[in-house]
């Protein structure tokens, strides 16, 4: 089963740390940046790209 992606500018469902899966344009993103975001903070653009993403709950 695939991982939830959630997408730039969404709001975090719960605290943890999150990974880019891939860029909103579905090319595979370059990016192994992993960020740390708190219940309702929102997703932000590819650290790497600067274009929008979607993101996935690192393990």
């Amino acid at each position: 089963m695939a991982d939830k992606q959630f997408k730039t500018g969404e709001k975090a469902p719960e605290s943890g740390n999150y990974k880019v899966d891939q860029l909103e344009s579905g090319n595979k993103a370059d990016d192994n940046t992993e960020i740390s975001l708190n219940e309702g903070d929102q997703f932000p653009p590819s650290p790497s790209e600067g274009k929008a993403a979607y993101w996935v709950k690192s393990s």
